[in-house]
């Protein structure tokens, strides 16, 4: 019974162990020159791939131990098929690893099983994109599969046929040994996914995990382990971890209650007669496609000829590196919350502080428009609970010119949002809206007629599309400005994260740079250098709309004394909270570490940015204070 279980133990290390030299070469060249000790990564890596094989050779273990000698055959046959199938997966996953680290510079997790619950988004984007990784990996399966069926000719009959007691006795030290691979350490903790993160070069840490292994224990901790996540990252006292906060962010609450941010925020352009709000948040647009701010020139013409008459933001991070992160950013005003977005969690679909709750008392129509299915990331769900009067989504668009896989194109977004404001204004109704554009999206489909494709760079590519969604950019204003409404209104164009963050620093801290303005009539074109958020973005806006106001925003007006010069940006399970140039990265079971950050020369410097330094032991508890305070208020619902 060992034997057989020790062989196919070392058929699943052997699929690993190739997955993981294969990009240990692919990606040489991004550690070969650090000071990191990277051939340990094979070491590391055996360990991460134990804990996997041990935990799927306990099904096995259970049917060798315990089947009746009756039922030996069906069996022996359950066990040919349970292996076909689970090195099937392996095979599977591990090529399936290459486009993924490819897109998102991490080992599959839980993003790789999250957004199968929109299969006609995320599979039109894995047919237009990667036909050529599936057609590879089916094949390898196909092959595999072939000769697995005609030369295996494995049968556990003879091991069921040896005594029934005799089988149970060999059950317990088998499973001790498997016990043993699970936890691979004899410590009073179990081995897990940060044992893999031993070096400070992020691409070796990931080349040391085991992808199955990185799926499953993003599953588990998102899901099943939620509540005890955060405790991972270490512990402190909570009115500790808020007072932290607060000093960092250097809010005082008004609320006698030590955990709450709300307080009275009077504006700087008090007015009789306040504006609306439009908050345009541009789907995945990087500082690097932005002139403006320090990106590629002939990119967006239009966001920099506008940003001439408007507030730039030239250094403004994002919250995290998805959608939910930065609209929850722009919308709310808060930050990263540990685990799923606040967007997809149950105690945040309703009492959950918004733009339409600080606005509702004062008479404004709040709206949530969106060129595709608003039901992705439960974006419906999460607006309407939280005090939103109405979602224009996809199936509100008549007649929409051009029909992409993640919804209409950029341009009929904006024409239908004009139509909305037009008529809200006639109607003498102040509104605040959020706009989503997407056609910056893998596959990247948009009318390409409409503008001048880049030079040697495929039509349907990210470049073209951020170019695109420039040009609805322009299109938008030129609408705007045409109409009564566009005076009384403040506009924010502003991205929800960076198109991929990629680089081997801990934390890629450049790859969260991120473009907005603000602008309308009458505001004084200035250009903000000073390190901000997507908090601090819409503070400003709402500080221009004229009106005093009570909310929670863990951010700052750029018009306010408070403002500080600080992000906190969340990178899938670490945390980097940068204060000027140090930074502190927080990760579970790890020890915080402290860096120097320089910002790159230029877009095109893919360097290092962050260097080791001595430990900043306040910065670094304070780093741990905003991961433990924002799972609080997400958990007691104090967000409001």
């Amino acid at each position: 019974m060992f034997k057989q279980l020790l062989k196919y133990y070392f058929y699943m290390i052997s699929i690993f162990f190739i997955g993981r030299l294969s990009l240990f070469i692919l990606y040489f060249d991004n550690f070969k020159n650090s000071d990191v000790n990277y051939w340990l990564t094979f070491i590391h890596g055996l360990r991460m791939d134990t804990i996997t094989a041990s935990i799927l050779l306990v099904i096995p273990l259970i049917f060798l131990s315990f089947t009746p000698n009756k039922l030996k055959y069906f069996t022996s046959k359950f066990l040919k098929y349970y292996f076909l199938i689970v090195l099937s997966i392996l095979i599977y996953i591990e090529n399936a690893t290459f486009p993924f680290i490819a897109q998102y510079d991490v080992r599959p997790n839980y993003l790789f099983v999250e957004y199968l619950i929109y299969p006609k988004e995320v599979f039109s984007m894995i047919f237009a994109d990667y036909r050529l990784e599936l057609f590879i990996a089916f094949s390898m399966i196909g092959i595999f599969i072939y000769l697995y069926l005609k030369y295996a000719k494995d049968s556990v009959v003879d091991i069921l046929e040896i005594g029934y007691k005799k089988r149970i006795l060999l059950f317990l030290p088998i499973l001790l040994i498997l016990f043993i691979g699970v936890r691979s350490s004899f410590g009073h903790r179990g081995a897990n996914i940060s044992d893999a993160m031993y070096s400070t070069n992020r691409m070796v840490n990931e080349i040391t995990k085991n992808s199955l292994y990185s799926i499953g224990y993003a599953i588990y901790s998102n899901n099943v382990h939620e509540g005890k996540k955060v405790k991972q990252y270490g512990k402190m006292d909570m009115k500790e971890a808020f007072d932290r906060v607060k000093k960092r962010l250097n809010i005082e609450s008004n609320d006698n209650d030590n955990f709450s941010f709300s307080r009275v925020v009077k504006s700087n352009f008090k007015t009789d007669k306040p504006k609306n709000l439009v908050i345009f948040v541009q789907e995945s647009m990087g500082y690097q496609f932005v002139n403006a701010v320090g990106g590629e020139n002939g990119i967006t013409p239009h966001f920099n000829a506008l940003s001439k008459e408007a507030i730039l933001f030239k250094d403004l991070y994002s919250n995290g590196t998805r959608s939910v992160r930065g609209l929850a950013g722009v919308s709310a005003g808060n930050l990263a919350v540990p685990g799923v977005g606040v967007l997809k969690r149950n105690k945040s679909q309703n009492d959950f502080f918004t733009i339409a709750s600080a606005l509702k008392p004062f008479g404004y129509h709040t709206s949530f428009i969106y060129g595709g299915e608003s039901r992705f990331d439960n974006m419906r769900g999460w607006y309407l609970g939280n005090g939103f009067d109405e979602i224009v989504d996809q199936p509100k668009f008549e007649n929409p010119t051009f029909v992409a896989p993640w919804g209409v194109c950029d341009e009929d977004l904006v024409v239908k949002a004009n139509e909305e404001f037009k008529k809200l204004h006639v109607k003498g109704q102040k509104f605040a809206t959020v706009m989503f554009s997407q056609s910056n999206h893998s596959p990247f489909e948009f009318p390409c007629e409409k503008i001048e494709l880049i030079k040697d760079v495929p039509a349907n590519s990210v470049k073209n599309a951020i170019k695109y969604a420039d040009y609805a950019i322009g299109r938008f204003f030129e609408l705007a400005k045409k109409e009564p409404y566009y005076k009384d209104t403040i506009f924010v164009v502003v991205a929800d994260h960076n198109v991929r963050v990629y680089g081997d620093d801990m934390v890629p801290v450049d790859m969260f740079h991120i473009p907005a303005m603000i602008l309308g009539e009458g505001i004084k074109p200035i250009v903000y250098d000073k390190i901000a958020t997507q908090p601090d973005v819409l503070a400003t806006a709402l500080d221009l709309i004229g009106l005093d106001l009570k909310y929670p925003i863990m951010g700052h007006s750029i018009f306010s004394n408070e403002k500080q010069n600080i992000s906190l940006m969340q990178f899938h399970t670490s945390y980097a909270l940068r204060v000027d140039d140090k930074v502190a990265i927080v990760r579970p079971e790890q020890k915080p570490l402290t860096f120097l950050y320089k910002n790159p020369k230029t877009y095109l410097d893919k360097s290092n940015h962050l260097t080791p330094i001595e430990s900043d032991l306040e910065l670094e508890k304070d780093a741990l204070s905003f991961v433990l305070a924002l799972d609080h208020m997400y958990n007691k619902k104090l967000y409001k």
